[in-house]
């Protein structure tokens, strides 16, 4: 680190600040400093390295060619260091960060959540709604919950729950389907941005998506569930998608198969850090409402 001597903290923060938020005074607001003191720890930066990370216009600063570049490296860096002190929390702070797909949590995992803290008062959890792949290594998630075949590098996968999927429509619509054939009458409410095809379900029963009516398209799967609620189709479903619809009545199954997917439901833990008691805590949890809702 023979170059980090050159320059001063404070004003690699001020020009990462401005960088990133696009103006001095949106950086001076997150640094709780005055426009004038970003001003001035950014022209002595620049002045400490020699070249310019910012061009000055009518309309405020832009980073130059160099400067973006810089930038960016310096966003992963304080990014790094601050991973690096969040990491001395994990064992000593209350608080459980989950990172889970915004499907799972609103459909199963936040209805289950007020057990869990009936359970474990101590613990406050807060919940970052995310399909990306996170490393626990490098960001503040205690855990995380993901859909997929297990094979993430870099971190600890734990099985969980296999994904099966199955048919589920309101229960007006089910007295029309005595055989799976009868699916292919039925108007289909379809995920657009699912990478399960109804074929999945289909094929072992010697059917063929392709001849599936049209219907309904949405982009979210939650979207697609509550539009069979209300009665406009038949759409494939999982069981932590449709498990609480189906428990109350507002949908039905109306046949017993059910069809694996190649994806399940993995744990994503740190695997290079002692996994603290407040993980452990959550992850029996939650297996035991899994065997709850596997043995209904």
């Amino acid at each position: 680190m023979k170059h980090l001597p050159r320059v001063h903290l404070n004003g690699l923060r001020a020009v990462e600040a401005a960088g990133r938020c696009g103006s001095l005074s949106a950086a001076a607001d997150e640094l709780g400093v005055s426009v004038g003191a970003v001003s001035q720890q950014i022209i002595k930066t620049e002045a400490q390295l020699g070249a310019a990370i910012f061009e000055r216009t009518g309309r405020g600063i832009r980073p130059t060619g160099l400067g973006q570049q810089f930038i960016d490296r310096l966003s992963l860096g304080f990014q790094t260091l601050d991973a690096a002190v969040a990491m001395t929390r994990h064992d000593t702070d209350s608080v459980l960060t989950i990172s889970v797909a915004p499907v799972f949590a609103s459909k199963w995992l936040v209805p289950r959540l007020a057990r869990y803290t009936r359970a474990h008062p101590e613990t406050k959890l807060r919940l970052e709604a995310s399909t990306d792949l996170i490393n626990p290594d490098s960001s503040d998630i205690d855990l995380a919950i993901r859909v997929g075949e297990g094979d993430w590098p870099g971190v600890k996968s734990e099985y969980l729950l296999p994904q099966e999927v199955f048919p589920v429509c309101a229960p007006a619509l089910a007295d029309a389907l005595e055989t799976p054939e009868d699916i292919l009458t039925a108007p289909i409410i379809r995920d657009a941005n699912s990478n399960i095809a109804w074929d999945v379900w289909l094929k072992p029963l010697g059917l063929d998506q392709r001849d599936l009516v049209e219907g309904d398209s949405f982009t979210d799967a939650a979207l697609c569930l509550d539009a069979a609620i209300a009665g406009q189709g038949v759409m494939l479903a999982w069981h932590t998608l449709a498990y609480d619809a189906l428990q109350c009545g507002r949908l039905v199954a109306p046949f017993q198969e059910r069809a694996r997917t190649r994806y399940s439901y993995w744990l994503i833990t740190s695997e290079n850090r002692q996994e603290p008691a407040k993980v452990r805590e959550f992850k029996a949890w939650l297996r035991g409402e899994i065997e709850e809702m596997l043995e209904i």
